[in-house]
């Protein structure tokens, strides 16, 4: 009777029939993205306990007999807590895992060319919940408000002083005045558990909105086997109750696997590090803001270039153009590698000789400028690991076009022959 009075008002039969019946290709590739959106819960509910005790605030405050500021001591408490320390580094390894499983999500889309129409809509919103993420990443880098985080953010706070013509206004924009200014901490807190949260639900909603539309794209294979019953639907499992099923365990896995990194995996120790001070430590920022480290690593610290009364920098080369140029080709992918028509089934790399060795070329490029970060430790000098980034790209997509290339003359003659 309950059921019924429900349906009655909610049409639950229908959504049932719409929804629930729905197809999901059966193919671990597929499960990144619930990879992605599972960390992303495990990072609300682990921020909400951290929120609830974190203090956004650089005034002074007493902590064992020394005045440090309200926010870096808050973080210690924390870390006091029982248990207190393994939420935080929950929370820590929950975004990991989640930046991870977005690129992991977008390189699957890209090397099986499923941006193609009528998917170009769904690749932008993937490039933006990227972006929105690494912002979430970002502004939570400063919150302990340690001696390390400062000093890691001051780094993009000059790059970001250093956008042409309207660097300045930015950086104030985003860090409340001159780095560090008493309003940052309270200004990247907020942005971190309410502006960019907030983001990251729209994006996902209509991420999932256009998917459930669209339906997912499916192995090659299916296409033979929907010619021989003479339909069109998706193959797969339904949603309900085969999929659900498959999606709680992987959560539950997953959130086991995050307890145990946080149980045995460490943080940076902010009490090692001490509040800000003075004093500059040795510090590198995290895997995935290391390849544009590692970039600046490399360019001159005297190149200057003059355009319409704007300075560019090394900042400006290395923060700001070279990551948004590298922003502009993943946009522009679907709309250079264009299908006529409707492109429902992903393609085997193997078959893309272009497509597939640039994307490997891009991937040793951003590998080698990671490795660039550790110059310092390697003893390599900036020029020299230059040529090793341009020579290491070159190689992996030349390399892979030819042999792409001889993989796919061999399938053609394979083919004519069986024929």
């Amino acid at each position: 009777m309950i059921s019924k009075w429900f349906d009655e008002r909610l049409e639950l039969q229908k959504f049932k029939d719409k929804f629930l019946n729905k197809a999901f290709p059966v193919h671990p590739t597929f499960l990144l993205g619930e990879v992605a959106l599972f960390s992303f819960v495990t990072l609300v509910l682990s921020g909400i306990f951290l929120g609830l005790l974190y203090e956004p605030s650089t005034g002074k405050i007493s902590l064992f007999g020394a005045m440090v500021p309200a926010a870096y001591a808050s973080v210690v408490k924390i870390d006091l807590l029982p248990l207190g320390v393994i939420v935080r580094r929950i929370h820590h390894w929950s975004a990991m895992i989640m930046i991870a499983s977005v690129i992991a999500h977008l390189a699957r889309v890209y090397f099986t060319s499923a941006y193609r129409k009528p998917r170009e809509i769904n690749w932008l919103i993937g490039l933006g919940l990227l972006g929105i993420t690494l912002g979430a990443a970002f502004t939570g880098y400063l919150l302990p408000y340690s001696q390390f985080s400062v000093t890691a953010t001051s780094i993009a706070y000059y790059i970001s002083k250093s956008v042409p013509w309207v660097g300045d206004w930015i950086a104030r924009l985003l860090f409340a005045g001159e780095f560090p200014a008493h309003a940052t901490v309270p200004r990247f807190f907020f942005l971190h558990v309410m502006v960019i949260p907030a983001v990251l639900v729209s994006l996902v909603g209509l991420h999932m909105l256009v998917l459930i539309k669209q339906k997912h794209t499916e192995p090659g294979a299916n296409r033979k086997r929907k010619e021989a019953r003479g339909g069109q639907r998706l193959i797969g499992i339904p949603v309900w109750p085969e999929q659900s099923y498959i999606s709680v365990s992987l959560f539950f896995f997953l959130l086991f696997v995050v307890v145990l990194m946080a149980t045995y995996i460490p943080l940076n120790p902010i009490e090692t590090f001490g509040p800000p001070s003075p004093v500059t430590p040795v510090m590198r920022p995290d895997w995935y803001f290391l390849p544009i480290y590692g970039f600046l690593k490399l360019i001159p610290g005297d190149l200057s270039i003059s355009i319409a009364g704007a300075k560019i920098g090394p900042e400006a080369i290395g923060g700001v153009f070279f990551p948004g140029i590298l922003a502009f080709i993943l946009v522009a992918i679907p709309f250079l590698d264009r299908a006529s028509e409707a492109h429902n089934y992903i393609e085997n790399p193997l078959h893309r000789p272009f497509m597939t060795s640039a994307g490997i070329a891009v991937a040793a490029f951003l590998f080698m400028t990671t490795v660039s970060g550790y110059i310092d430790v390697l003893h390599i000098a900036p020029a020299s690991m230059a040529i090793y980034v341009v020579v290491v790209s070159a190689a992996a997509w030349v390399i892979s076009y030819l042999l792409l290339r001889r993989y796919g003359r061999a399938v053609k003659k394979g083919e004519h022959v069986e024929s």
